[in-house]
């Protein structure tokens, strides 16, 4: 699979790579990464042509934003295609009291939920001045799972201005779940979803209603978290992470089984997990996390594997994927 072939984004007329980079882990997520580590990251995935970057202004309240501005400082504001996302402010915070379960060193900034239509318009102006560019090309309501009907009032019409005004290319929602994502998609007019962590090897909740009504309504989807949070990544090992917290028994062991099946052929896990939702027409990127510049590098190179069909088919043989689940087939991405 060609990681850097570009597909259209929902309506839009952006083009992005089938290989992104989210920005959560340059804030310092579970664990501290330099400036000049997330920069050498960013400069490198631009080098072998990736042009999506995802960040938020809860990664790192603020952190992850600023970083990025920084390293694509320079870069052809043409040449890349710039996500973040709505609904969480950043309020001054003493630097003593600030407090993040996930992120390690995070600027001094509290989280304030605020999905109402002059939060949104407030975010903009602040993610602008972060990010150091005159515009944005992707904008994510960012996880409102206890705020949809905010959202849906607030939030969506202040995106639907925005996009209206060409503020901004492309609207969308950012989530961890796939319920809610099905009633946005029902009851507003988006370009694209970022879904985390629902539709991987081992979490198939968006296949069976959002994934075909995205394809349906021609809203594109993007994939976050497609590792889920460790364990597609590290393997079944002791300790391993599904969905944030230690991965339970019956997770461990459907992991292990999938092992045995790729080392069969000779195929890395990782590459297996990063592929797995290209399968799914409605999938246009996947944007998994890197630490380093190697760690771009080695998800350029697991995209880039040649995954035999007998190996899907051999997962579905051993029930460790549904029958009806779609699976990249040969020569479907092409150069």
């Amino acid at each position: 699979m060609n990681p850097i072939k570009q597909a259209r984004l929902g309506h839009s007329n952006l083009l992005v790579t089938r290989l992104g980079l989210g920005g959560a882990a340059f804030a310092g997520l579970y664990a501290d990464v330099s400036e000049d580590t997330a920069s050498d990251a960013i400069r490198r995935a631009r080098a072998l042509g990736i042009n999506l970057f995802d960040t938020a202004p809860e990664y790192g309240h603020g952190k992850s934003e600023a970083r990025i501005g920084r390293a694509l400082a320079g870069h052809a504001r043409e040449s890349y295609v710039l996500c973040t996302k709505v609904g969480k402010l950043l309020a001054p915070a003493d630097v003593s009291k600030v407090r993040s379960p996930e992120f390690v060193n995070p600027l001094p900034f509290r989280l304030v939920n605020d999905y109402s239509y002059a939060g949104v318009m407030r975010s903009v102006e602040e993610s602008l001045k972060r990010l150091n560019t005159e515009r944005l090309d992707v904008l994510y309501i960012h996880d409102p799972d206890e705020h949809y009907a905010e959202a849906i009032n607030g939030a969506y019409l202040a995106l639907r201005k925005l996009r209206l005004e060409g503020v901004v290319s492309a609207i969308g929602v950012g989530m961890n779940q796939a319920d809610m994502l099905v009633r946005f998609a029902r009851e507003g007019e988006f370009d694209c979803f970022l879904l985390a962590g629902r539709y991987t090897l081992i979490d198939h909740a968006g296949l069976m209603e959002l994934l075909p009504l995205c394809l349906e309504k021609g809203i594109s989807i993007v994939i976050g978290g497609p590792y889920n949070s460790g364990i597609l990544a590290t393997g079944a090992i002791s300790g391993a992470k599904f969905n944030y917290i230690d991965a339970p028994p019956e997770i461990l062991e459907r992991v292990r089984r999938i092992e045995v099946v790729c080392a069969r052929y000779s195929i890395p896990l990782r590459a297996v997990a990063l592929q797995f939702a290209f399968g799914h027409p409605a999938v246009v990127a996947v944007i998994p996390g890197a630490r380093s510049a190697d760690e771009v590098e080695e998800n350029y190179r697991l995209l880039e594997f040649a995954i035999p069909s007998e190996l899907w088919a051999d997962l579905k043989q051993q029930e460790l994927l549904p029958q009806n689940v779609p699976v990249p087939g040969v020569g479907q991405f092409g150069a």
